[in-house]
């Protein structure tokens, strides 16, 4: 991260043009011990276990600082069973426990150096004068590390972490910037005891820095990021350690007297110390020595001094490494006075404090480096990298010091709760989390989506290439399944909302009954850390799910954000019971048996979600929703298939949910709109209305109608105040055109096209990107819903709401369907939708042109519901066709079924009328159910050349089985073959026999 120009300063500002990016904490500790062979007698693992087993206590060990694998011990006796075992397995460590009487134990680690120098061995010896003089008459070539036994099962982890840290250090250090302690010692009865000491503290303090990791699996790879401890034996060895990680070291522990070039030297420790010192005046060096004369020379290098002969030196060693290097508490202290002023404990404190810090006391911590360390020893290496490269000396007062600790902090949190679902904890959630969970139970279809579309914005860095065009997801927390389950049986809700009740009384029910009281403190926290109203998003196990997408079946509610917190807490528990409930209406009954599943395994999690948008007056809405797809089944001009697709409107997605009309594009071609070729096109074409939620809605109960409190409004209503300014051109009735851009008088047509074709945002840039990456990383086409709220006309920011698999079968047709002959088929569309091949189809159920009425598509969806019932008892499908858009909520644009209406229709057809024209209905919940579950779509226009057939009058010579005033139905002796070839867009429905 390039952090300045020689002679510029950073300032708080200037953050945003950095990026964070997150510490690969995975990639690191990668080189792992698994095995260990214990080349030892039987006595001497006994004394080793203590009448314990090592595995055992090593295993807790590991379990007690949140370690994970543990390596399993494999003992031998001999030198011979060692080669053996060594031959027949694998093993990252040789532990050698000699037997005093002879010396196999040295020429056994020089045969295994000889034949596996890769593997370290390591002499571990009992502690005894005798012991230390054979050593020194040994060949100790084979030998890593000697150490002494002296009772304690720490020193084994000790044993293993120093040897892992060596084989993973010089990885670690250049892939992140990971720290290192370097201890100086060349006694083994001291390193024995002192290793133990370091890897207890450093582990245990990383464990509890650990904590302020996200989830229990961050916590766990967070620890791999704690810092590195080097044993040096020697002058050489510490100098070569210092020039290779000293720029990443906490601190340096040294003892005074050490061998220089093989001569023991009283001071070297002292020598050591001075060169240190010339590299880098702050680094923290502690004095270990049992020589108490040496404190003086502690003093001249500016380093800690600790006697190693006093009866309090695990406690002194501990206590140095905590207010040196970083661990433990940040301790704010005045510079002169050295008294304490505060201390802060976590990252989110030095946040809340960072402006409270006096400015002496700033300019002395941030000078010598205490704050980069602070960070580092955190394993927070981003901010400590960046804090460490500042020349406070530039800085012409602290406040832009301070401005731009705060900013850093804040930069860093929003990138780490990017892209990670983290575990609700009320001390911890804050404006700058994102997306947290609440129970241990699933995250259901939706929530997972969200968490998903988290990492993609954190992995895609092109995404956020336009600072003035950010792509984020909004705030979001998940309640779990396991709420949902603890709610149902807590309230014994199962009897009832499985009965055959009205949808009324199962709502009724639903919102009297109470959900756990624990969550209404996570509430309050969740209300401080917003300021919008609160989406409260239905997430079932099946919603959103792979194969079978359960869209738009379940409820989502919108409550305006009021200043009584407890108010909020009702509206929000109503919001939430009133979501539950629908899993048991009537529809989604009808949906569960139309997809074979049983209601009663059904769980719901609820994403409760910011509302994108801003408030204007008495409504909130934001400037821009809207769903793209990553394939377009539609494509016009020079646009292809794999372009992808986008319907947008003004104001909240309900517009485009509902099937109403947005504004049609595709993201490669945003300037080729359809609906804005044509002065007629644009003016009968485009958004007439919006949707906005009413924030004085609070006082309205509860309905099935889960958009019981939004307001369907004129565009009249926004050009008071609002974004409409930044969306609108303006017909101009007296010179008969349509003019870019918002001006005084004239009607307002929603055409984006300050955005799309004046790119004041690169809307279509970002759209394009986003389905790219995510088709990508789903690893299949994908549907995104999205909103923008717009601030001014410099700065908007991109929301994404959600992701979900479109379902895409293979291609099972591989005939030329242009080629059927035209009068062997009942329907031909040039626009289909679906892959395959059905021949169990023996009827068709087509609305009947001559008495079509679109003032009576009501009464249609009544009689189709009714005439569907029947096909569903009896297990059959049937082929449906009727003009305009199927599933509209607006029945002015098409007959308004829902899915469960339909449910057997094999086949839909949207089949125009000369004088009723609709665009077909991409885009919606309704589209995305019909296209996942594989049924096929047809849009034929008979009434305009070459653009599809549909043979009614065939039909309408058949006797008919069923018929009203509005609809007819046929069945036929033999099956009514449909042939779809997704990838040419081309379906047939043959007529019998054919």
């Amino acid at each position: 991260m390039k952090l300045k120009t020689p002679g510029s300063v950073i300032k708080a500002h200037d953050i945003n043009r950095f990026r964070f990016r997150d510490t690969p904490f995975v990639k690191l500790m990668n080189k792992r011990i698994f095995n260990i062979l214990m080349v030892a007698s039987r006595y001497d693992m006994f004394i080793l276990e203590d009448d314990g087993r090592v595995d055992e206590q090593i295993f807790n060990e590991y379990t007690s600082l949140n370690l994970r694998y543990p390596p399993r011990f494999t003992q031998v006796g001999s030198s011979k069973e060692a080669l053996a075992e060594l031959k027949q397995n694998r093993y990252e460590l040789i532990i050698c426990m000699p037997n005093m009487d002879n010396s196999d134990t040295f020429d056994l680690a020089k045969q295994i150096k000889a034949r596996y120098p890769d593997i370290p061995v390591v002499l571990l010896t009992p502690f005894s004068k005798a012991v230390t003089q054979s050593l020194r008459k040994s060949d100790l070539s084979g030998i890593d590390y000697v150490f002494s036994w002296l009772g304690d099962t720490d020193l084994l982890l000790a044993i293993i972490k120093i040897i892992e840290d060596r084989m993973n250090v010089e990885h670690d250090v250049k892939t992140v910037g990971v720290q290192t302690v370097m201890l100086v010692e060349d006694s083994v009865r001291f390193y024995s005891t002192a290793l133990p000491l370091l890897y207890k503290f450093v582990l245990s303090e990383s464990k509890e820095f650990s904590k302020e990791a996200l989830n229990d699996h961050l916590r766990m790879l967070r620890m791999r990021g704690r810092p590195k401890i080097l044993l040096a034996r020697n002058y050489e060895e510490a100098i070569t350690y210092y020039k290779k990680y000293g720029d990443n070291m906490l601190g340096v522990i040294s003892d005074m007297s050490f061998n220089i070039e093989g001569e023991k030297d009283k001071l070297a420790g002292k020598r050591l110390g001075e060169w240190i010192r010339k590299k880098d005046r702050y680094i923290p060096i502690i004095y270990a020595s049992s020589e108490s004369e040496n404190r003086k020379y502690a003093a001249d290098v500016d380093a800690v001094f600790i006697d190693k002969n006093s009866k309090t030196f695990p406690q002194d060693l501990r206590k140095a490494i905590k207010e040196n290097l970083g661990f433990g508490d940040f301790i704010i202290t005045d510079p002169i006075t050295k008294q304490e002023i505060f201390r802060i404990k976590n990252l989110k404190e030095l946040q809340m404090n960072i402006r409270n810090i006096p400015d002496d006391a700033l300019y002395y911590h941030l000078s010598r480096n205490h704050f980069s360390r602070f960070f580092y020893s955190r394993a927070m290496f981003p901010v400590a990298e960046m804090l460490k490269k500042i020349d406070v000396s530039e800085y012409a007062n602290m406040h832009d010091a301070r401005e731009l600790i705060y900013a850093t902090i804040v930069q860093y949190r929003r990138m780490k709760n990017t892209g990670v679902v983290a575990v609700f904890e009320k001390d911890r959630f804050d404006q700058y989390s994102n997306f947290a969970r609440i129970g241990e139970g699933s995250l259901g279809g939706k929530g997972r989506g969200l968490a998903f579309i988290g990492y993609m914005v954190k992995t895609h860095l092109e995404l956020n290439n336009n600072h003035n065009f950010p792509v984020t997801t909004p705030k979001t927390v998940v309640l779990c399944t396991d709420i949902f389950d603890e709610f149902m049986e807590a309230n014994n809700l199962y009897p009832m909302a499985l009965a055959d009740l009205e949808d009324e009384m199962i709502l009724k029910h639903f919102l009297a009954a109470k959900l756990p009281k624990r969550l209404v403190s996570d509430f309050l926290v969740f209300f401080d850390a917003i300021e919008t109203p609160i989406a409260i998003r239905s997430s079932s196990l099946l919603e959103d799910s792979q194969y079978q997408p359960f869209a738009g079946i379940y409820s989502t509610y919108m409550i305006p954000y009021v200043n009584d917190k407890y108010e909020m807490v009702r509206l929000l528990s109503n919001a939430i019971k009133a979501v539950y409930a629908s899993v048991f209406y009537k529809d989604s009954k009808a949906y569960m048996s139309a997809t074979q599943n049983l209601i009663d395994q059904e769980k719901m999690a609820i994403v409760l979600q910011e509302v994108v948008g801003s408030q204007y007056g008495n409504l909130f809405y934001p400037a821009i929703s809207g769903v793209a797809r990553s394939l377009n089944y539609y494509p016009i001009g020079n646009e292809k298939p794999e372009d992808g697709i986008v319907s947008m409107a003004f104001g909240l997605g309900k517009y485009i949910m509902d099937g109403l009309m947005g504004l049609r594009f595709s993201p490669l071609h945003a300037s080729n709109i359809l609906q804005l070729s044509s002065l007629d096109l644009a003016l009968s074409d485009t958004q007439t209305r919006f949707y906005a939620l009413d924030l004085n809605s609070e006082i309205k109960d509860f309905m099935i109608d889960d958009g019981f409190n939004l307001l369907k409004l004129r565009l009249k209503e926004a050009e008071k105040e609002g974004p409409l300014r930044y969306v609108a051109s303006t017909y101009d009735p007296q010179d008969q055109i349509i003019r870019d851009g918002y001006y005084e008088g004239g009607r307002k047509i929603i055409s984006f096209a300050n955005i799309l074709q004046h790119e004041m945002f690169p809307l279509s840039e970002i759209l394009d990107k986003l389905l790219k990456a995510g088709q990508k990383e789903m690893g299949r086409p994908v549907e995104i819903e999205f909103a923008v709220d717009i601030e001014d006309n410099q700065f908007a920011s991109f929301y994404v709401l959600q992701i979900r698999p479109i379902v895409d079968n293979k291609e099972v047709v591989h005939e030329n369907l242009e080629e059927v002959e035209i009068a062997n088929t009942i329907l031909f569309s040039k626009n289909a939708l679906g892959n395959g091949i059905s021949n169990d189809v023996y009827d068709v159920v087509y609305v009947k042109t001559a008495a079509f009425n679109a003032s009576r598509n009501p009464l249609i969806a009544r009689e189709i519901e009714s005439l569907n019932s029947r096909f569903a008892a009896e297990g059959t499908n049937y082929v449906l066709v009727g003009p305009g858009r199927w599933g509209s909520s607006d029945p002015w644009l098409g007959i308004p079924v829902k899915w469960p209406h339909i449910s057997q229709a094999r086949v839909i057809v949207e089949s125009g009328m000369e004088n009723y024209r609709i665009e077909p209905s991409q885009g919606t919940h309704f589209f995305q159910n019909l296209t996942s579950f594989g049924v096929g779509y047809f849009t034929v226009n008979p009434f305009a050349e070459n653009d599809g057939f549909f043979d009614e009058e065939f039909l309408n010579s058949q006797s008919s089985v069923y018929e009203t005033e509005f609809i007819r139905q046929v069945h036929f002796d033999q099956p009514v073959v449909i042939k779809i070839n997704g990838k040419k867009r081309a379906g047939v429905v043959m007529k019998p026999g054919k």
